[in-house]
C-alpha cells in the first residue's frame, strides 16, 4: 500500500522563483536541505527537522550526522507541544508514537512541505488532536551565525485547547571528531547557563589531545513567544530532560512535568545539554494560531546573545528577515534565467543555479552525503565554480583567478590545503603527499573562459607567487631544506618572493605534465585524475583521458598566446629554468622516448627542487605559440593511432587508462568490454577524435554505456571484479558512485562534448535524461536538482554539492543557447533543438555579458529543428547593430555591447530561419 502510494508522490513547483511542494515528505528518507548563509552558518534539515547545524569541523551545535544518521538518530529540532487531557504531541513529528502511527496510518496525519531558496516549511496537521504546526526554518542573510525558526500553532479542533510548548534542540557543542573521541569527557567541559531567553553552553577548552586550547565559542538555544516574550522555564540538562528510561522521542520532562523547569540565571558544569524551553501555558481557542520564533545560534568570541535577542527576538524580526533571505537569494538568482518549452525544466534549472554557490559555501563537507573531509574546498572546486561565477557574478572572477594561480607549484602539482580566504593555501598538515594528474587542467580552462567573457588578455601577464613547501618534483620527493617559518611563497636564491606571470603558471602546469609519461608515453596518473577511485596505481598507472584534456589544452594555449600580440607586444619574459622544456626553442626532445622525456623533467625538477636563479628569459610570442603547437599536434596525433581501440564487436572507442602494471585497460576482456565515459570525453571535447572517430565512439557509447533506468551514461561497463592494480573504486559495487554508475559530472561534460562537435541531438539526449530522471520523484527520491550520481536503483545521491551543476549550466548557456565569448566579443551560436522552442516558437536567456544584463530571444516561427535554421537577423533593442553574421553564428563586437546603457536589461532578439 505504501509503496503504491509513493509511487504516486511528487514535488511540484508553485511559482517561477523555484518555490515547490511536496506531500508527505517524511515518507521518504534520505531527503535534506540545505540552509547555509556567507556568515558561514551551514545546516542540513530534513522533513521531521533532523540534520545538523555548524560552522566548521570543531564547531558543531547539533551532533552531526552523516545520512544514514537521518533515521536512527533521534536528534532533531523538535518543538514539544503538551495538550491538557491529550497529552504530548511533537509539532516536528518526533515522537515514538507518531512514526509507529504514520508508518500504519496513511491518514493520521497530513504532512506537506514547502521550500524555496533558502527557507524550507513543514506543515503538520493531526485531526485528532486538533492542532497544525507550519514550522519554517531558514539561515537569515546576515553576519550572525544562526538559524531561525518558527513555529505557528493553529488550533484546528471545535474546542478550546490548554497547550504547553516545549522546543527541545540538542546541544552538543564541540568537534565532529568528538563524536567518538572522547564524547563523555569533552561534556565535562561544558559550562551551561540559563539565559533570560534560553540555553548557553560555553565549553572551557577545544578538546584535541594533539594539544587542547581554551575555546572562544558559545552555542545557544534562544526562544521568544510571538511579541517576544521569554520562556518560563528551561530543561538544560539532556539527562534530565530524557529522565531515566526516556529517550528524546519520548522524553519524561514532556510526557510527565510539563510545567516545571529551571529558572533564569542557573548555571551548571559537565552535562551534556539540551536547549528545552517551557512556554507559558496558553488556551488556544477553535480556529486560534500562536507562534513560536526559536534562535539557534553559534556564537564566536565577542557576540552576545544579548545583542541576538534585539535583532530576531520576535515573529516580526523573524518574517523580515525571511523576506530579506528570499529577496536576498531571488537576485542573486536572476542574472541567469532560462526559457524553453518546458516550465518545470526552467525552474529546475534554478535549483541546478544555487548548487556550485551551496559548493562553494559547504565546500565538499557539512551535508550529510558529503560526510568525508574537514570541510573546505578541493584545488579542482575551486576553478570548475569559477565557471559559473562567471555567468552570474563575473565581476570578480578575475581577481579570484588570479588569487587561486598563487597555489601551483613551481613543479606543475599545487597545494591540497586551501584555506578559507581566496588565494589562502597552506602547507600540508597531514603530510600526505598525493597528486592528482588532472589537476594543472582545470586553472587553464577557467582562464580561458574568463578571458573569452572578458577580453582581459592583461590578466594573462599579471605576476603572482608561486606556492612551496616540503614537497618537491610532484611529491616525489621532500625538499629537506624548506622549513614552514619560511613561508608558503616560493623564492630566489636571493631570498626573494618570485613572481611570475599567470601566463608562466599555466605553462609551467602543462610542459610539465608533457614530459611527465609513463612506459606508454601518456600522462602518469600519480594519485589519481578526475576519478578520484583511481587511485591505485602511482607507479605505472597512466591517464590517456587527461593525457587528451592536457593536449587540447596546449593546443588552445598556442592560440592565446598569439592573442596577446593585440596588447602590442611581440615576446614575454619566463623564468630561465622553464627553457628546457621549451624544447624545440633550446635543445630539442624526442618526443617518442619515454627516457629522453622523463629525463628532461628530472632536469627541470632539479634546477628548481629549493629555489630559483631570478633570471628570466625573453620569449618571441610566436616561437613559444610555435613549440606548443608542435607538442600538441604530437598528443593528438598520437592518441588518434596508438590509443584508438577496436572490439570483437566491430565497436571502437579510446582507451582511458592503464593500470598498475601497465595494462590497457579498456577493450575486449573475458568478463566483457570494457569502456569508460571518460576516455571519450576528452578526446571529443578537444578535437583529439577525427569527425569519424567521434560517431563511432557515439555508437560504442549508446551500446555500452547508456542505461535509461539510471538516466543516461555510465560513467564505465561493469568490469566484473575487484582491481587492487587501478583503484579503489572497482572495489565498489557496480552501478555505485565511481563505478558505473550515472555520474553527473562525468555525463554533463559529456554531453558538452558532444555539442562542441556537432552532435546536438546526441547532447541533447544527455541533458535532458539527467533531467527527466532527476525530476522523477518518485523514482529519484530527491528534491529539485542535479546529484552527483543516480545509483543502481535510480536513487539520486550525494545532492547540492556537484560540480555538474556549473558544467550543466555552462553547457546550457554557451553550447545549447550559444551565448559566449570570443576574446571578448559576444558570439551568438544556438543550438536548440525543436522541442526546446516553446508554442510560439521562443527559447530565451537572460545572462551578464560585459557588465550587462542581456535577454536573448531566439524566434523561430517556422518551428524549425537544430540543423534547419540559421540566424537570418539580429536587432539590439529593436535596432540593427553591428553585427557580423557567419553559418550558423552571429558575432557582436564588445564595443557594442559595453556602449549600451548600464544597471539595465537589453533585448537582443534574434530571427531564425
Amino acid at each position: 500500500m505504501n509503496s503504491q502510494r509513493n509511487r504516486r508522490q511528487d514535488w511540484h513547483f508553485v511559482d517561477d522563483t523555484g518555490t515547490f511542494m511536496l506531500e508527505n515528505p517524511h515518507r521518504t528518507s534520505y531527503l535534506y536541505f540545505p540552509l547555509v548563509n556567507e556568515a558561514g552558518l551551514m545546516s542540513a534539515i530534513t522533513p521531521l527537522l533532523h540534520g545538523d547545524i555548524k560552522t566548521s569541523q570543531n564547531t558543531f551545535l547539533m551532533p552531526p550526522v552523516s545520512v544514514e544518521d537521518l533515521h536512527n538518530s533521534r536528534s532533531a529540532r523538535n518543538f514539544w507541544v503538551f495538550v491538557d487531557g491529550i497529552g504530548a504531541w511533537s509539532a516536528a513529528g518526533n515522537s515514538a508514537a507518531q512514526k509507529a502511527r504514520n508508518l500504519a496510518d496513511d491518514d493520521a496525519e497530513q504532512v506537506r512541505l514547502e521550500a524555496g531558496f533558502l527557507w524550507h516549511k513543514v506543515i503538520r496537521e493531526n485531526p485528532q488532536i486538533g492542532l497544525r504546526a507550519d514550522i519554517t526554518s531558514f539561515v537569515p542573510t546576515s553576519d550572525d551565525q544562526v538559524e531561525l525558526m518558527k513555529v505557528t500553532l493553529t488550533n484546528i479542533s471545535g474546542l478550546p485547547l490548554r497547550i504547553t510548548p516545549v522546543p527541545a534542540i540538542p546541544l552538543y557543542g564541540r568537534s565532529a571528531d568528538n563524536l567518538r573521541d572522547h564524547r563523555h569527557v569533552t561534556s565535562l567541559l561544558h559550562r551551561i547557563k540559563m539565559h533570560t531567553h534560553g540555553v548557553l553552553v560555553r565549553p572551557t577548552f577545544s578538546f584535541d589531545e594533539r594539544g587542547h586550547g581554551p575555546n572562544s565559542v558559545t552555542y545557544g538555544v534562544l526562544g521568544f513567544e510571538a511579541g517576544g516574550s521569554p520562556p518560563v522555564g528551561f530543561f538544560p540538562i539532556l539527562e534530565e530532560f530524557i529522565g531515566e528510561g526516556g529517550n528524546l522521542e519520548c522524553p519524561e520532562a514532556v510526557f510527565k512535568s510539563p510545567e516545571t523547569g529551571y529558572p533564569a540565571g542557573e548555571s551548571f558544569e559537565g552535562f551534556e545539554a539540551i536547549g528545552a524551553l517551557r512556554f507559558e501555558v496558553t488556551v488556544l481557542e477553535p480556529g486560534e494560531a500562536k507562534s513560536y520564533v526559536v534562535l539557534m545560534a553559534i556564537m564566536q568570541e565577542g557576540v552576545e546573545a544579548r545583542a541576538l535577542v534585539e535583532t530576531y527576538g520576535g515573529e516580526a524580526q523573524f518574517d523580515a528577515w525571511l523576506q530579506r533571505n528570499q529577496d536576498h537569494w531571488e537576485h542573486k538568482l536572476e542574472t541567469l534565467t532560462f526559457h524553453t518549452r518546458s516550465s518545470r525544466f526552467n525552474r529546475w534549472m534554478k535549483w541546478v543555479q544555487i548548487q556550485p554557490i551551496l559548493r562553494r559555501l559547504y565546500g565538499n563537507s557539512f551535508l550529510p552525503y558529503h560526510d568525508y573531509g574537514r570541510g573546505g574546498r578541493g584545488w579542482r572546486d575551486l576553478w570548475q565554480d569559477s565557471l559559473v561565477l562567471l555567468m552570474m557574478e563575473p565581476e570578480d572572477v578575475g581577481q579570484l583567478l588570479f588569487s587561486y594561480y598563487a597555489g601551483v607549484r613551481i613543479d606543475g602539482s599545487n597545494a591540497t590545503i586551501i584555506g578559507a580566504r581566496p588565494g589562502e593555501f597552506k602547507a600540508d598538515r597531514n603530510n600526505i603527499p598525493r597528486v592528482w594528474m588532472d589537476h594543472g587542467t582545470w586553472p587553464f580552462l577557467a582562464t580561458q573562459l574568463y578571458v573569452d567573457q572578458s577580453g582581459d588578455l592583461p590578466f594573462l601577464l599579471r605576476e603572482q607567487a608561486y606556492f612551496k613547501d616540503s614537497f618537491v618534483n610532484r611529491a616525489q620527493a621532500i625538499d629537506e631544506t624548506w622549513a614552514p617559518e619560511q613561508g608558503t611563497q616560493f623564492r630566489t636564491t636571493a631570498g626573494e618572493i618570485y613572481w611570475g606571470t599567470i601566463l608562466e603558471h599555466i605553462l609551467v602546469q602543462h610542459l610539465t605534465a608533457f614530459f611527465n609519461v609513463g612506459q606508454h608515453n601518456n600522462i602518469k596518473l600519480e594519485g589519481a585524475d578526475w576519478n578520484d577511485g583511481l587511485d591505485m596505481a602511482t607507479e605505472q598507472g597512466e591517464s590517456v583521458a587527461f593525457t587528451a584534456l592536457y593536449a587540447s589544452n596546449i593546443q588552445r594555449l598556442s592560440q592565446l598566446v598569439l592573442a596577446l600580440e593585440r596588447l602590442g607586444i611581440t615576446e614575454v619574459q619566463l623564468a630561465a629554468e622553464l627553457m628546457p622544456l621549451l624544447d624545440t626553442l633550446t635543445v630539442p626532445v624526442d618526443y617518442e622516448s619515454v627516457v629522453a622525456k622523463q629525463k628532461r623533467l628530472a632536469d627541470y625538477f632539479a634546477s628548481c627542487q629549493h629555489t630559483l636563479s631570478g633570471t628570466r628569459i625573453n620569449v618571441s610570442l610566436r616561437d613559444l605559440s610555435r613549440d606548443l603547437l608542435d607538442k600538441a599536434n604530437w598528443l593528438c596525433a598520437r592518441l588518434r593511432t596508438h590509443e584508438w581501440i577496436r572490439d570483437r564487436q566491430g565497436l571502437a572507442w579510446f582507451n582511458g587508462y592503464y593500470d598498475n602494471h601497465g595494462q590497457r585497460v579498456e577493450g575486449d576482456h573475458p568478463n566483457g568490454a570494457r569502456m569508460t565515459l571518460t576516455g571519450q570525453v576528452f578526446t571529443l571535447m578537444g578535437g583529439i577524435a577525427t569527425d569519424e572517430q567521434a560517431q563511432e565512439i557515439v555508437r560504442a557509447a549508446d551500446r555500452y554505456l547508456f542505461d535509461p533506468k539510471v538516466g543516461g551514461y555510465r560513467l564505465n561497463t561493469n568490469f566484473g571484479e575487484v582491481l587492487p592494480n587501478l583503484g579503489r573504486c572497482f572495489g565498489f559495487a557496480f552501478g555505485h558512485k565511481e563505478n558505473g554508475a550515472m555520474f553527473s559530472h562525468m555525463a554533463v561534460m559529456y554531453a558538452y562534448a558532444l555539442y562542441r562537435r556537432g552532435f546536438v541531438k546526441e547532447g541533447y539526449r544527455v541533458l535532458d535524461g539527467i533531467f527527466q530522471h532527476s525530476q522523477d520523484y518518485p523514482v529519484s527520491r530527491m528534491y529539485p536538482g542535479i546529484p552527483e550520481y543516480i545509483n543502481s536503483k535510480g536513487r539520486g545521491m550525494y545532492p547540492y554539492l556537484t560540480g555538474s551543476a556549473s558544467w550543466y549550466l555552462l553547457t546550457m548557456l554557451t553550447e545549447v543557447f550559444g551565448v559566449k565569448g570570443h576574446l571578448g566579443d559576444l558570439i551568438l551560436e544556438p543550438k536548440l533543438v525543436q522541442e526546446q522552442f516553446d508554442a510560439t516558437g521562443e527559447a530565451r536567456v537572460s545572462t551578464l555579458f560585459a557588465g550587462r544584463r542581456l535577454n536573448v530571444v531566439y524566434h523561430n516561427p517556422s518551428r524549425l529543428d537544430y540543423g534547419q535554421y540559421k540566424i537570418k537577423e539580429i536587432l539590439i533593442n529593436g535596432i540593427s547593430g553591428r553585427v557580423e553574421y557567419g553559418k550558423r553564428s552571429a558575432a557582436i563586437t564588445r564595443d557594442v555591447i559595453a556602449n549600451l546603457a548600464e544597471k539595465q536589461p537589453h533585448h537582443i532578439n534574434v530571427t531564425l530561419g
